[in-house]
């Protein structure tokens, strides 16, 4: 046998015995936060995912015949999507069994992409924690697969770029702040006017009419501001909130009421925790 035919001599299998082959390494779901409108509010950290061009963008829409308000804020920031980038569908609904189906899908949709190795970023406007589709899309992704491996990137929400836009601050001192969805009813935002300095009303929407009729009641009318599609170019805000009744506003509007007569109970101050005795004692006094 030559040298040459040395060289090309293979050992022989062992049977019953595989190479080991290298598990395939699966990609992370990263919840992209982009703030509510404007480009300028995208953190440094999502920029640096959005710049990457070995990743899977998704982003919801809420209708197939509608283009993605998220996607518009990073194409208005200059970004590039990457050779693979796709819609999932997260329609406009209360049918329960339907949202679900939809949620099943878009989590089917990206545990396959993250089996091949990909990384995948979904683009969400404003905060991903914050009243946004992407939790729906990690718990049920979490549900098909326990592994799962899922990084949040925090933003901007609608309601502080609100406030940075109005000049109005979100809570001072000791003020107490309410974030509730106006669909939670006039009779539910009314004890809330109770008990809080600040409430933010988002997806008004639906009931501004009934808002405005509560607000003009309570005498808050004028402590009241309505902000739509905060940061985007299509931002509209409102100062007299009471000229918007009767009007079609956008499903991406909140209002943002302060409640300045509200009545205070008397607060805890120090740094020693007092137990439960010692405060039905001052109560008692």
């Amino acid at each position: 046998m030559t040298e040459g035919n040395l060289n090309t001599v293979r050992p022989e299998p062992v049977e019953g015995l595989r190479q080991a082959q290298p598990e395939r390494t699966r990609g992370t779901l990263y919840g992209v936060s982009l703030g509510p409108g404007d480009p300028g509010l995208i953190t440094r950290r999502a920029w640096a995912l959005l710049e990457r061009a070995d990743t899977v963008w998704t982003y919801p829409v809420r209708s197939l015949r509608k283009e993605s308000y998220v996607l518009d804020i990073a194409l208005r920031a200059g970004l590039t999507p990457p050779a693979r980038h796709q819609s999932l569908l997260f329609p406009m609904t209360h049918d329960v069994e339907k949202l679900a189906r939809h949620w099943l899908k878009a989590a089917e949709t990206v545990r396959d992409l993250l089996a091949t190795g990909q990384d995948v970023l979904f683009l969400v406007e404003g905060d991903a924690s914050t009243y946004a589709s992407f939790c729906y899309l990690a718990r049920v992704l979490r549900e098909l697969d326990s592994a799962a491996q899922i990084d949040i990137v925090p933003g901007v929400t609608s309601f502080n770029a609100a406030c940075a836009r109005l000049q109005m601050p979100l809570s001072e001192q000791d003020d107490t702040i309410a974030i509730v969805p106006a669909a939670y009813g006039i009779a539910a935002v009314e004890k809330m006017l109770d008990d809080f300095d600040t409430l933010v009303l988002m997806k008004v929407k639906p009931l501004l009419d009934d808002l405005i009729d509560l607000l003009a009641r309570r005498g808050l009318l004028a402590h009241s501001r309505f902000i739509e599609k905060a940061g985007s170019p299509e931002e509209r805000i409102v100062h007299d909130v009471a000229a918007l009744k009767g009007s079609k506003v956008n499903y991406l509007s909140l209002l943002l009421v302060k409640n300045p007569e509200r009545e205070r109970g008397e607060m805890i101050r120090g740094c020693r925790k007092k137990t439960t005795v010692e405060l039905e004692e001052e109560t008692q006094k």
